[in-house]
């Protein structure tokens, strides 16, 4: 998947991006603290993206989901709050696959309408479109109001005395009602039933799921017995199957770019090689994109079509571990050395939903910290790189907004603004904070604009570096442009000895030269004797990065 176009995603939580209510009251409603819409990314705020070297725009919640705001005037069933998480809800407990999420409308009965606007909109901007498909749950109660003429709901059909039925879409818990084995209401005046209980979303497959479950979904059956020890039967094609393929076809159709697949590992990946399939068929340029945490699946699933994985549990965790102090840079390496085969595959990212905020009190603390991490895995590949509205501007996440806590995420739960990205709209951002912008900005700009990144060779210098433990140091080649990239993950300035092997000459074809480099994250320039099994001296500013640009 080598291209000469770096791919650089810019994920926003859609309800919150746009905001410009600064309420921001703790379990607020939307009347209380507002909510960002559709329309809301307009031309200018879009190429604002454009500006900083983003490709795809990720925009999460949009299929409309189990919220605790009622839109019953419009024909949109109530969900009961005992089984919505937060006021806005979850949006990976999605009520109809076929909807979009009214919140984001201006008018309500227009939201589609308005969606498929956004759509040409970002297109219009030069964005791709990136939208969640949420494959392996469902809200409890889940009911399409929207869905096509002639097509079954989930759950129509089903047969709900049997656990496991190859054709049911969900798993059941017959004869035994919903009870969780925490005390789920407060105050409503009526309680949940559902009976017989569905299995829950986390692979919960009896009526009590815990606090810490995902009850508030319940999960999709594609074929698989849990009940027997996940025993697959998938001939005949399970109905879920179809329904699921038919549903993905629905939004490409509405001119979808890629799909992000939550929890994909969680489906089988039997029906990811007949959904992908036929998703490229008739639509052969659209990316799936999986979170598969599990490395040993990695291969597996792209095998079955995917086109980029999360990185995880290894260059993430790595990255974030080094920014902690508690590894070294030589980390790095092996990072990357453990999917080489499947690199192009692997989308780097050092925030998303799930993950705590860089700034955050839980993480780093200080949002520089994180720049020589962006330096490191934006430059030193081909493959995808994926950051989180807020990120370049040190959002910290530390905010108590209701359902979700203080617990250095920005909620995906609850109404509310996002301080950083309020003020950025504003013209009130903090010196501190336009300068992590502008290096953000830079370094993404880099790997779009610099054909050394995005379509260059790449050689790790560490195994001849074995001193550097607080920095990473690479280079990156493409025709007659030459970059040596040197990051420091210290607070400290770093003044150190970078050695390139005679191997580095013969594998990216250099030449011994004296020359002048530039820097192009600043206006600095060094001397220096390119060498074989020689070394250049260097400075790098604390939690900095150097990115000399040279002839090759």
């Amino acid at each position: 998947m080598a291209s000469n176009r770096k791919v650089l995603i810019y994920q926003v939580f859609t309800r919150l991006y746009n905001n410009r209510n600064t309420t921001r009251k703790e379990n607020g409603t939307i009347a209380e603290n507002g909510c960002s819409k559709f329309a809301d990314f307009s031309p200018t705020v879009l190429n604002r993206l454009v500006s900083m070297g983003i490709t795809h725009v990720w925009y999460t919640g949009v299929i409309r989901h189990a919220t605790q705001t009622i839109y019953s005037e419009y024909g949109i069933p109530r969900q009961h709050p005992a089984v919505v998480k937060g006021r806005a809800g979850s949006p990976y407990a999605i009520t109809d696959y076929y909807d979009v999420d009214p919140d984001l409308a201006v008018s309500v009965n227009r939201r589609m309408a308005e969606f498929e606007e956004l759509v040409a909109r970002t297109h219009a901007a030069g964005l791709k479109v990136i939208i969640d498909f949420v494959p392996n749950h469902v809200a409890r109660q889940y009911h399409s109001i929207c869905k096509p003429s002639g097509v079954k709901d989930l759950g129509e059909t089903d047969n709900p005395e049997h656990g496991f039925d190859s054709q049911n879409n969900f798993y059941y818990c017959p004869n035994q009602r919903f009870n969780p084995s925490f005390d789920l209401y407060k105050g409503e005046a009526e309680p949940y039933i559902e009976e017989p209980a569905k299995a829950t979303g986390n692979d919960h497959f009896d009526n009590a799921p815990g606090q810490n479950d995902w009850y508030e979904t319940v999960k999709l059956n594609y074929g698989v017995d849990y009940y027997a020890g996940r025993i697959g039967h998938f001939y005949p094609m399970p109905d879920t199957w179809q329904k699921m393929t038919d549903i993905l076809l629905f939004w490409a159709s509405k001119g979808i770019d890629g799909f992000r697949c939550d929890m994909a590992e969680m489906v089988p990946a039997e029906f990811w090689v007949h959904a992908t399939k036929t998703v490229k068929q008739q639509y052969p340029d659209i990316v799936f994109i999986g979170e598969v945490y599990n490395p040993n699946e990695y291969r597996r699933y792209i095998s079955a079509g995917f086109d980029w994985l999360y990185d995880k549990v290894g260059m993430y965790d790595t990255l974030r571990a080094i920014i902690c102090g508690q590894q070294s840079t030589q980390a790095i390496s092996w990072a990357w050395q453990s999917t080489d085969d499947i690199r192009d595959h692997m989308l780097y990212f050092l925030e998303n939903h799930d993950e705590q905020r860089i700034a955050s009190d839980f993480f780093a603390a200080d949002a520089r910290k994180g720049v020589p991490a962006l330096a490191a895995s934006v430059l030193m590949q081909q493959n995808p790189f994926m950051l989180y509205a807020g990120q370049e501007y040190g959002e910290r996440g530390m905010d108590c907004e209701g359902f979700s806590g203080n617990d250095g995420r920005t909620t995906i739960f609850d109404y509310w603004s996002i301080d950083t990205i309020y003020r950025s709209f504003e013209r009130q951002l903090t010196d501190d904070e336009k300068s992590l912008y502008h290096i953000y900005k830079k370094i993404l700009q880099i790997a779009r604009r610099e054909s050394a990144v995005n379509s260059g060779i790449f050689f790790d210098l560490m195994y001849v570096n074995q001193h550097l433990h607080r920095q990473y140091v690479f280079l990156r080649r493409a025709g007659s442009d030459l970059l040596l990239i040197a990051a420091n993950f210290d607070g400290d300035e770093a003044n150190i000895n970078v050695n390139i092997p005679a191997h580095a000459f013969d594998y990216m074809q250099l030449k011994e030269r004296r020359g002048i480099a530039s820097d192009m994250l600043s206006a600095d320039k060094i001397k220096f004797e390119l060498k074989a099994d020689s070394s250049v001296n260097m400075t790098i500013p604390g939690y900095g990065a150097r990115v000399w640009k040279m002839k090759a």
